[in-house]
């Protein structure tokens, strides 16, 4: 039944033939297949239609007819529809905001993107939880979910699998991975996470040729695939390191699955062996409680990040707060690809690492697999292009004039790159080992949501509004 159902929206999607119905596109990939899209663009030019919006880092997503994004005003949490055509707003919903959670300084209480049917919208907000809208703004259901122990808020995207609606929230204590039937709202099954801490990657389907359909979703120190309809773990690989944002992506034969993970403080230099719990308890514990308060530990490296240290914020370091310091201590930035065969299960090992990459890695944009290459934006505008093969470095080089902090992943159509900085310069490259930069336009805003690319249009999201560009260059 849950098969039938993917293929009966996978064929839908295909019916459409242009929609764009979740964070990334078809697959989390970020690969369009549109033709004449634009190469010049900006607030001047070849602009079909611009809609000023409220604040927020989600990333748009279209049906046959639609836009959904989220956006919050002040306090007020919002659910915005469009129509794809003219840029018109068709309504506009306000969500509960029962509290205002800690978020770091580049993040918004409207990060998640939403995820389509095709027909109805379903969004998350970090500050309340899930709730699903029909086509003309009706609600259909809602799910409070939270609060959640993340200091730097949530940034995971719910996927929709079939009328299965997935959503991982992985926090300093507390982490879980659920499911939600799309047509109620009602929980299907819940799977706690409790050796995984702040987490932001949103989950990529995959079908074997021999198994269940799974989501594949990179969380602190691990990658695990989860049967989709249960929930049971089918398989997972060790070797990630403690902090994930971006989206993995799958290769073309769906065999291989490319992984990258940076967090500050551990990078190869850094990597150490900190002792066993009760070693540092026979040194530090001066009360005999079996805890680690602030003041007991006479190591300043331990105490100067408290928050990261102390996760379940009750005032000590416990067994599993002191677990996941030395696994976070032991871990290693890098970009990544394993090797998970036609039907992997189980520990995969270490040896299913193919390659590994650990120089000028990204913190927060996905990678980009397109026409045998991956590239990595690092922030700076560095750009950096790889053979997926052997992870070989076939080109690097600056993007000059667009050298600042990237949040948005790179996507591509027509053999052509676009890249977005945060200062809203958005990079146009010819594809390929020996890439070259196009055209560098300037939105005069910033931009923090991946753009959308369908049709011969480019959709782009700035801070202060949602453009259509059109016009073959």
């Amino acid at each position: 039944m849950l098969r039938g159902s993917v293929l009966l929206l996978a064929a839908g999607a295909a019916a459409y033939g242009t929609d764009w119905l979740q964070f990334r596109g078809p697959g989390s990939a970020g690969v369009s297949n549109a033709t004449n899209v634009p190469v010049e663009f900006g607030p001047g030019k070849n602009v079909a239609w611009k809609t000023a919006l409220p604040p927020g880092h989600s990333s748009p997503i279209l049906t046959s007819d639609r836009i959904f994004v989220t956006a919050f005003d002040q306090d007020k949490l919002f659910t915005i529809c469009l129509d794809r055509k003219t840029g018109q707003i068709l309504w506009r919903r306000e969500a509960p905001r029962p509290r205002k959670q800690e978020l770091h300084k580049s993040n918004t209480p409207a990060s998640p993107s939403p995820v389509s049917d095709g027909k109805n919208v379903y969004v998350f907000f970090t500050d309340f939880g899930l709730l699903a809208y029909g086509p003309d703004g009706n609600e259909l259901w809602k799910t409070p979910m939270g609060p959640f122990n993340n200091p730097f808020g949530m940034g995971a995207s719910p996927v929709l699998a079939g009328d299965i609606l997935l959503i991982p929230c992985d926090a300093e204590s507390g982490s879980f991975f659920s499911a939600f039937d799309r047509k109620t709202g009602k929980q299907m099954w819940r799977v706690e996470r409790p050796d995984y801490s702040r987490g932001f990657s949103t989950p990529v389907l995959y079908q074997p040729e021999n198994g269940p359909l799974q989501a594949i979703l990179a969380g602190s120190y691990q990658l695990t695939s989860y049967d989709v309809k249960t929930g049971k773990e089918v398989w997972w690989f060790r070797g990630l390191t403690w902090q994930l944002k971006p989206t993995p992506v799958l290769s073309a034969d769906k065999q291989t699955v490319y992984v990258l993970g940076w967090a500050g403080g551990s990078d190869t230099g850094q990597q150490e062996d900190i002792p066993e719990f009760s070693v540092v308890l026979t040194q530090w514990d001066k009360d005999k409680d079996g805890k680690l308060a602030k003041e007991e530990i006479t190591d300043p490296k331990v105490t100067k990040d408290w928050a990261s240290m102390d996760l379940d914020r009750d005032g000590a370091l416990g067994q599993r707060d002191w677990k996941l310091y030395q696994s976070r201590r032991a871990a290693q930035n890098m970009f990544q690809a394993v090797r998970i065969g036609r039907n992997p299960k189980g520990d995969l090992g270490l040896e299913a690492r193919v390659w590994s990459y650990t120089k000028s890695l990204p913190n927060v944009p996905s990678p980009l697999l397109y026409q045998d290459v991956l590239y990595l934006m690092k922030e700076g505008g560095i750009l950096t292009a790889l053979n997926p093969a052997d992870g070989a470095v076939l080109k690097q080089g600056r993007m000059t004039g667009a050298l600042s902090q990237y949040f948005a992943s790179p996507v591509a159509a027509e053999g052509k790159i676009y890249m977005t900085s945060e200062a809203g310069n958005v990079v146009v490259l010819k594809a390929g080992k020996e890439w070259e930069i196009l055209q560098v336009n300037n939105m005069d805003d910033d931009c923090y949501a991946s753009p959308v690319i369908v049709d011969g249009s480019i959709y782009l999201r700035t801070k202060g509004a949602l453009y259509c560009f059109r016009g073959n260059n």
